[in-house]
Formats: C-alpha cells, structure tokens, sequence
C-alpha cells in the first residue's frame, strides 16, 4: 500500500483549527488566578499580606522552570538517539508539548481549578499540565519514528483527555498519593504508548532497520537530554507537594534514588555485555529509573535509605528490561518500542506505584506525628474512619486503575490512529526525517593542512594551494609541470590524507 506522506493542506489546516479552537476556548473559560491579576493589591490587603513574596509565584516558579526544562529539552534530546530522526525527536515533541499544554490547562482546569463559572489560572496549573504533558512526551517514545506528525496531535489530544481523567478519579475519588506521577504519568503514558504501537504494529519495520540504530554523535545528544532530566527531577517529583516537610523531603528522595540507579545501571550494564563494555542506550535510560520508582513515595517518610534501596532496584531492572526484555516484546509480543520505555517508565513505573502502597501501609504516628499523618495523608475531616492499610489499597487500586485506563484508551487510540489518511511514512521509510523534513544534504569535504610538508617527510602531495613550496626548507624534490590533478582522483594523495 502507497502512503500519501504530503501534509502539505493536512498539517497546517490541522494545527489552525486546533490553535483557534483554543483561543476561543480560553477566551470562554480562563481567567486570571487572584494572585496573577491586577487585584492582587486589594488580596494583600483584605488578607493582611505585607509583601508579594507571599504571592504563589515566588514557591512555584523555580520547579516549574524545572519542569518545563524537562519537557522540551530533556524529553526532546532524550530521543535524538537515532541517526536520521534528531529533527523529528525535538521537534515532533515540542510539536506536542506546544498543543498538549494548552489542552492540559483547560481539561485539568475544568476539573480542577473551575470556579464560578471560569477557570482560573496560576502558576500551579502551569505545572499541572507540563506533568500532564509529561506522559505525552512518554507515550511518543513508543512510537518514535513511525507515525506522521498529524498522528501526534490527535494522540496527544486523546492522551491528555485520558490522562485527566485518570488522575482526577485517582487523586480525588480514590484519594492516592502520588506526589511525582510514578502511577498518573509514567505507568500511564508508557501502557497507553505501548499498546498504541501494539495496535500500529508493523511487519516489514525491517526495511528500515539500519536507521534504527544511532551514531556516535546522535548518542552523544541524546546523553544531553539524560543529563538534563537527571539534574531536574528532584524539582519534577518534587513540585506538586505541600510547602516546607513534604516538599523538602521529596527532593531528597529523589536525588537519592537517582544517585543509586546510576552505579546499578553501570554495574549491570557491563555484566551483560560479554566483554565488560558499558552500552550507552542503557547509560541515557536506566540511570533514571531510580526517579520514576520513588516518584510515588517521594514525598512520604521513605527514608534516606529507603530511597537509595528503590534506586538500586530500579536501576537493575530497567537494564535488565533494556538488555532482554526489549527484543522478547518485539519478537514474541509484537510491540515495536523504539524508546524503551517499558523499561524506563513501565517497570519503574509498576514499582513506584508498589513502594507507594507499602510505604503508606506502614506509616504510623510513630514515624509522621499525630499531625503530620493527617496533613500528609488526609487522615482527618471525613477520613476519620481511614486507616494506614486502607490508604494502601487506595494505593493498589490507583495503579490498577492507571494500568486500566492507559490498556483501553491505548486500544481505542491506536485504531483511530491506524486509519491511512494520516500521513504516516511506509515501513521502508520510518526513523527518516526527509519524510516531513526539508534537509539539506550534508558534503563531505577533504582538508589538506597547509603544511603538510612537515608532517610527512615523504609525501607526494603539494601543499595547498597546489602550488609547489618554494623555501629551502621544503624536502619536496621538484615535480616536472603537469595539468592541474584533481584531489579527488589522486590515489597518493587520498591515501596519504587518509
């Protein structure tokens, strides 16, 4: 079958109606939050509030910077792993991330943030919808390098309707914890992401297997989205949470479990190798596995050593998964998962999500305060009757719940987006950037230095430009005048430049 890959009339018809439709949107529903509207000074006054650092701002602004630096570059970079699609990787998603934020601020502020009729935006929605983006920009590892922009969009619109729901059934009926998205955003968008490509699956994907792999500099860009990520998700695992203890402690735990997954990765990244090398698709990924798993507990009484215990288990499974549970899900599942992210968002995923349950089951007073067990987990007002244990299988039914909707939304999505008028390339044509992309071809040129001379006592090739070194000092002995020789066909010469 011949795919039509010109989007000419489709993409930019697309994104216009998808930008307009959000313009009238905002213009019916978002307002300013009273802390970012020009009546601040009269809330500073009614409530007694000296200075603006008191504003909302001022807490939330740093992580939030954090965060959005994740998003487009540390997701974005992340994905530039394959040689020929480093313009698609950053700029498909920030493509998605541009449309899924704006969508994200009016799904989640309709359950959310809606008041009097309006939803009012601060710098926590702000954030709230880069997470929710967050686990669009997971789901696209999955489907990196086989579906066409117009493909994005509509699954990114189906996401983070998706996502939105799951997280207000998850947060506010179930009432779990889930400080850092270990359930909501990484075992979400990984199981939506790999049953989409389960559903989209394709047979002769061989065709481009040789612009599957990457090369030493595309792996090398890729590292900067680790190094970016890495830095920053203390703040990503971190931003959501109540100011002072909650907040304070989830930073900690992060860093920790991040450290701890990164000496376990390498440990087990050379093992599996059968000279002791260390595979640099495990170094980018498994290193941050140790965030995804404490991201849940982040911020509950985990414990400095709890937190290094979940990184170092994370870090062993996700080079594991990445060593042999990859090739058995392509070869025996049909699920084609070019980022991996069964093993960096999945397992770690599943695992935060049971460390989150275990952790909550066995708080007690003892350990939080009588205090602080009901401001961390709500043990209080109508949740008199709540206990530890039942806060834990609040827990298990939000993983369970994650896992549910991200398997059916998945299905119902890949279908749609299995429909041919999408754009999408052939088999033989994924993992290329020319099929949406206007690249220009790349020339290879052949310097010569200019004193050649002195490098090679015995060459036979001029000096550039081609004329003969007149100094006593060159050993070049005279050559009799001869037509101008291109380079290119010279054998002496190319193998003395080689």
């Amino acid at each position: 079958m011949a795919w039509n890959t010109n989007l000419r009339g489709r993409l930019p018809i697309t994104c216009l109606i998808l930008q307009v439709t959000m313009v009238v949107l905002f213009g019916v529903f978002v307002r300013y939050d009273i802390q970012a509207d020009a009546h601040w000074w009269l809330e500073k006054k009614r409530k007694n509030i000296s200075s603006d650092v008191e504003n909302e701002f001022y807490y939330r602004y740093p992580s939030f910077q954090d965060v959005h630096a994740m998003v487009f570059v540390g997701f974005g970079f992340l994905m530039t792993f394959l040689q020929r699609y480093g313009f698609s990787a950053v700029g498909f998603n920030f493509l998605l991330a541009a449309f899924g934020i704006q969508w994200a601020l009016l799904m989640q502020g309709w359950f959310h943030y809606f008041e009097e009729g309006h939803i009012v935006l601060s710098v926590e929605n702000i954030i709230q919808a880069d997470f929710c983006v967050a686990s669009s920009c997971v789901a696209f590892g999955a489907v990196l390098g086989k579906v066409s922009p117009m493909q994005l969009l509509i699954m990114t619109f189906f996401q983070v309707t998706l996502f939105t729901v799951n997280e207000f059934i998850l947060l506010n009926l179930i009432e779990a914890k889930d400080a850092g998205g270990s359930m909501t955003i990484h075992t979400f968008g990984a199981y939506f992401g790999l049953t989409v490509t389960w559903i989209l699956y394709r047979k002769n994907l061989d065709q481009s297997k040789q612009r599957q792999s990457s090369v030493y500099h595309s792996d090398l860009f890729a590292m900067i989205g680790t190094l970016f990520l890495w830095i920053y998700w203390p703040s990503f695992n971190s931003a959501s949470s109540f100011h002072g203890d909650a907040q304070h402690r989830a930073a900690l735990n992060t860093y920790l479990s991040l450290a701890a997954s990164v000496l376990t990765t390498v440990t087990v990244s050379s093992i599996v190798h059968k000279k002791g090398k260390l595979d640099m698709v495990h170094i980018q990924n498994a290193t941050l596995a140790g965030g995804v798993g404490v991201g849940t507990a982040a911020e509950m009484m985990l414990t400095p050593y709890g937190a290094l215990i979940v990184g170092f288990f994370c870090g062993i499974f996700s080079t594991l998964g990445f060593a042999y549970l990859t090739p058995f899900l392509e070869s025996r599942l049909r699920i084609q998962d070019t980022c991996g992210i069964h093993n960096l968002h999945g397992i770690p995923g599943i695992i935060g999500g049971i460390v989150g349950a275990v952790t909550a089951a066995y708080s007690s007073p003892d350990v939080y305060g009588e205090p602080g067990i009901v401001h961390s987990f709500g043990f209080g007002s109508y949740k008199m009757d709540w206990n530890k244990r039942m806060q834990g299988r609040s827990q298990i039914f939000g993983l369970l719940l994650s896992l549910a909707m991200a398997l059916v939304g998945g299905i119902i999505v890949g279908f749609i987006l299995k429909l041919p008028f999408w754009g999408q390339a052939a088999d033989e044509n994924c993992f290329e950037d020319s099929i949406y992309w206007e690249v220009h071809e790349e020339v290879n040129t052949v310097y010569i230095p200019e004193d050649l001379a002195h490098k090679h006592s015995t060459s036979l090739v001029p000096a550039m430009p081609l004329v003969l070194p007149t100094t006593s000092a060159s050993i070049v002995p005279p050559v009799p005048p001869t037509p101008p020789v291109s380079l290119a066909t010279s054998a002496p010469s190319a193998a003395l430049v080689h």
